[in-house]
């Protein structure tokens, strides 16, 4: 798991929902398959299993929190103030307001708070093109933190993003965010992987047990090659 909280803003509205005397509000923290708005070279969709880990587990420790603010905290799932499940179209939450957030569920009412956000960890991504050839990031599954009705978004730090990306490509980092500021992602997915050379009768032979002087063996494996093993890795992590 990456140990980097992310952020995200959605289109939808968060609104009053009627639960009797209970102040409630509530909307659609993420959208499934959704293109975001250019993130710095890239646009991201969300996979409709991104939070199956999390529903599947009773989404522990989630949070409601105005503005993701923790001095202001709205509901929980472990008390069921915060109710989450999701369908064909996202991530859908209900929070029953306190009284003593009622300035929050008042601002909601009059239109003043109209966007929803979620707070995440991402466990498993991909990255490919869209039909018109820019690079897209897939979050394949991933924890949830928090939602959140909000009316400041934050600034969309897209560090995380960028990392895997540079992991995927073999890349330096620096040189990936280079990349991203100049708007020239596409080249870390463009080019084609170079092929895998395995030598098989050398794996077989378990009579060479001795390294080259002053190495380990198999120091500088083909890039291919250490990519599958990365990927191979953190597939079996997760």
């Amino acid at each position: 798991m990456n140990g980097d909280t992310e952020r995200r803003f959605t289109r939808g509205l968060v609104e009053v929902r009627a639960a009797g005397d209970t102040r409630t509000i509530g909307g659609y923290a993420a959208k499934f398959n959704t293109l975001s708005r250019n993130l710095g070279g890239f646009v991201e969709r969300i996979d409709p299993g991104f939070f199956s880990k999390s529903e599947g587990d009773g989404w522990p420790e989630a949070m409601a929190r105005y503005n993701h603010d923790d001095s202001r905290l709205l509901g929980t799932s472990d008390a069921g103030t915060l109710r989450l499940q999701t369908d064909g179209t996202g991530l859908d939450y209900s929070v029953d307001v306190p009284h003593s957030r009622e300035d929050v569920y008042e601002l909601v009412q009059r239109g003043d708070v109209r966007r929803s956000s979620f707070a995440f960890y991402t466990f498993e991504d991909d990255w490919s093109m869209t039909d018109q050839g820019f690079p897209v990031r897939t979050l394949l599954s991933g924890s949830l933190v928090d939602v959140a009705p909000v009316n400041t978004p934050a600034y969309l730090d897209t560090s995380t993003g960028l990392r895997s990306l540079a992991e995927r490509a073999g890349a330096a980092l620096e040189e990936v965010r280079a990349a991203s500021a100049a708007g020239d992602l596409k080249q870390f997915l463009d080019a084609p992987a170079a092929p895998a050379v395995i030598d098989l009768a050398a794996s077989r032979d378990t009579t060479k047990t001795s390294a080259p002087e002053g190495g380990q063996g198999d120091t500088h494996p083909p890039l291919a090659l250490r990519q599958r093993r990365a990927e191979l890795y953190r597939r079996r992590t997760f």
